[in-house]
């Protein structure tokens, strides 16, 4: 069976380049009339710099805080029995459309080179007003890649309009990929508990960094959160029982903004150092032993740089003990600006970059220790290949593909087509 489903997979991937070969063509064009002076914007950054002494690594120190037992236990009391992924995905809010049947705007946010393999879009009437943000997948829950008998994709979103209670929300979307049918997602509020497990209120954060791994979700926390890094416990969603606007406790009920479905958060980490640098995109790098977390800085737009990157090891047993080693084992310096997704696999670093202007492209770059290489396109080799605006960035070991979406669109792309047109 899984020979068969990974025959489907490439047939499927051989049609999508096929469909969108018009829309990659047109995109090229674009990107030769940008100008000589734009395609050099992003010079070479060489290579990463690493930062050893204790004054670049102690502020990264973390810290747990667990929310009490008694306290979440205190919410599923009052709210009914959690669920877990299967039931949520098998209660689905709608399905994504595939590439050939989405317009020619959402398909321009698809990277020119190299060109995607599989591609969705998201419908319109259940993203507008929200900001699409990180991905994750079931390759990052398991080795295997499936979680059960599923392949699933969590898909982050963050409310960008609507009542000043409103902005900020965030919500995943979880999306069961599994072959021969379209996905089918099913929405899913992120929270905190609130009142000793009595409520609970809205994660106020972008989804900018989100990894699945085993039976947790991290989740990066920016504005006025607390943490760093959320952590939210994937047997323990529960279901709202009132559709309202509303978070939280409401008459009747609880409410979770429209989601039929929350997920409580049960553990946080915070830097030791209140100026530490805010974690943006994460990744899970299985490469290392063990499995390892990286991390790139959050910056605000009007910075120049430098960026920093660093990683955060896996307990040992994290069934047993802390999720995370809260000791950084390496920490870097980038000289790229604007990051927004990164990941690592072996000694490399691939980092994707926003240039200008939310509607231009991004950039995604290759970096280790001894240099750095651009992925380029077009007649004048421009940088700017990538999605537009840039995000995240997850990689599925079992596949060897790289997932991002950017704008309405959730894509995939093999790892080795990233290093064929970075070694161009």
């Amino acid at each position: 069976m899984k020979h068969r489903g990974r025959h489907r997979r490439r047939r499927r991937g051989r049609a999508l380049r096929a469909t969108l070969a018009g829309t990659a063509l047109a995109l090229t064009a674009a990107a030769t009339m940008i100008s000589t002076s734009q395609a050099t914007d992003a010079d070479d950054p060489g290579a990463l710099k690493p930062l050893t002494a204790a004054a670049d690594t102690a502020p990264l120190r973390l810290a747990e805080h667990a929310v009490p037992g008694a306290e979440l236990n205190r919410l599923t009391a009052s709210m009914g029995p959690s669920v877990g992924v299967g039931a949520v995905l098998a209660d689905p809010d709608g399905a994504l459309r595939d590439a050939d049947d989405c317009t020619d705007d959402d398909r321009r946010a698809l990277p020119v080179e190299p060109a995607v393999t599989t591609a969705y879009c998201w419908p319109e009437r259940d993203t507008d007003g929200w900001r699409a943000g990180a991905v994750s997948t079931s390759g990052d829950a398991d080795e295997d890649g499936r979680w059960g008998a599923h392949r699933v994709i969590l898909s982050g979103w963050t409310r960008s309009s609507g009542t000043p209670a409103e902005q900020g929300l965030a919500r995943i979307a979880f999306v069961a990929a599994d072959d021969g049918r379209a996905p089918r997602y099913t929405w899913v509020l992120l929270a905190v508990p609130v009142d000793g497990g009595r409520d609970f209120r809205g994660l106020g954060s972008d989804v900018s960094g989100m990894v699945w791994y085993r039976d947790k979700l991290l989740v990066t926390a920016g504005r006025g959160e607390s943490g760093t890094l959320y952590v939210y416990d994937l047997d323990r969603v529960q279901r709202a029982t009132v559709d309202a606007r509303a978070v939280g406790r409401v008459p009747g009920g609880w409410s979770a903004a429209g989601a039929r479905y929350v997920l409580p958060a049960v553990a946080s980490y915070g830097t030791a150092d209140a100026g530490a640098p805010r974690p943006g995109g994460i990744a899970l790098d299985r490469s290392t032993v063990p499995d390892s977390l990286v991390v790139h800085e959050a910056t605000a737009p009007d910075e120049e740089g430098p960026t920093r990157l660093w990683r955060y090891a896996f307990g040992s047993r994290p069934e047993h003990g802390p999720l995370l080693r809260t000791e950084p084992v390496a920490v870097y310096e980038t000289e790229l600006t604007h990051v927004r997704g990164v990941l690592a696999h072996r000694s490399d670093w691939y980092v994707s970059r926003a240039t200008g202007a939310s509607e231009e492209r991004g950039t995604l770059w290759r970096q280790d220790t001894k240099g750095a290489s651009p992925v380029r396109c077009g007649a004048d080799e421009t940088y700017r290949c990538w999605s537009g605006p840039a995000t995240s960035l997850s990689y599925w070991q079992a596949t060897g593909d790289v997932w991002s979406q950017s704008g309405r669109m959730l894509f995939a792309l093999p790892l080795a087509a990233v290093d064929e047109a970075l070694e161009r």
